[in-house]
């Protein structure tokens, strides 16, 4: 027989209505205890940045390198950032879906699949500074192509976001029915038409959601940029030379005694964070879409 009679039933009842009330006061005040010095830092950043902004030409001028004067704005710095980023995109983007495709298509469990989820994982884990150290004994030190170029920077980058792509990839792909792949397989289609008719356009959602985020990581990243591109002030399209960025322009910015480069610096995180924020904001609202539908 149970050792659970009626009579203690209400007791236990009590006891667990009294238990989940602590685990829910426990939860939200360590939520409140973890926010507190992200609000604050929020606040910081925003009070400073604000007074970057307010600077003349902040965003339609380019850094003067000048200790005296206008110390000038951080358009290079944005356009550098953007087309980097776009070109390390083209390049990861394409790939890391290429990757997971094999994985969850072909590979499956298969050693070489187990293996090459392995490396992406290693190189999940990796620090960012090792991909710009990678291209700078590889191609900076051997001259291919020049010294420090921005399609290097845009290398080290690609090479960051990558395995963010391969990892989110995968896990949508997943997510795809059998039964949609099994369906159009019974009716003769071969497997790579299967793939592009079936399997991506139903994993697109999920798909956009993972790059916009590899992208969002690799638009704050200074450490790889430091090594394969360095810093310039003029405004470039030119992807074979010198390039200004966002993360450089604050790394530099931010050792300078004069005031208003400092505060260009608080400037130009605050643009930083904003773009990246709304990457994420994008990339949350497809998967929103995507759950939905």
């Amino acid at each position: 027989m149970s050792s659970i009679t009626a009579s203690s039933l209400p007791q236990i009842s009590a006891r667990r209505r009294v238990t989940d009330k602590v685990m829910r006061g426990s939860l939200l005040g360590g939520t409140i205890l973890a926010l507190i010095p992200l609000v604050l830092i929020l606040f910081y950043l925003v009070k400073r940045g604000l007074s970057g902004w307010s600077q003349s030409g902040f965003f339609t001028s380019d850094p003067t390198g000048s200790f005296f004067g206008n110390p000038g704005g951080i358009r290079s710095a944005i356009v550098g950032s953007i087309e980097m980023v776009l070109l390390a995109s083209v390049i990861a983007i394409p790939v890391g879906i290429g990757v997971a495709l094999y994985l969850t298509e072909y590979g499956k469990q298969s050693w070489f699949a187990n293996t090459v989820r392995y490396f992406v994982d290693v190189m999940t884990g990796v620090p960012s500074i090792m991909f710009g150290l990678f291209i700078y004994i590889v191609l900076v030190t051997g001259h291919v192509g020049g010294g420090f170029t921005a399609w290097k920077g845009s290398i080290a980058l690609s090479l960051l976001m990558i395995p963010i792509v391969v990892r989110s990839a995968e896990v949508v792909l997943l997510l795809v029915p059998s039964s949609l792949r099994e369906a159009a397989l019974a009716l003769g289609a071969p497997r790579w038409r299967v793939i592009g008719k079936v399997v991506l356009p139903t994993a697109a959602p999920g798909l956009v959601t993972g790059s916009l985020l590899a992208v969002a990581r690799g638009m704050g990243e200074t450490a790889p940029l430091l090594f394969t591109v360095t810093a310039a002030f003029g405004l470039t399209l030119n992807l074979g030379t010198l390039m200004n960025s966002l993360p450089v322009q604050i790394y530099t910015d931010i050792q300078s005694p004069r005031a208003e480069i400092v505060n260009r610096a608080w400037g130009a995180g605050l643009t930083l964070v904003l773009i990246v924020l709304l990457l994420n904001i994008i990339a949350r609202f497809i998967a929103s879409r995507s759950r939905r539908a």
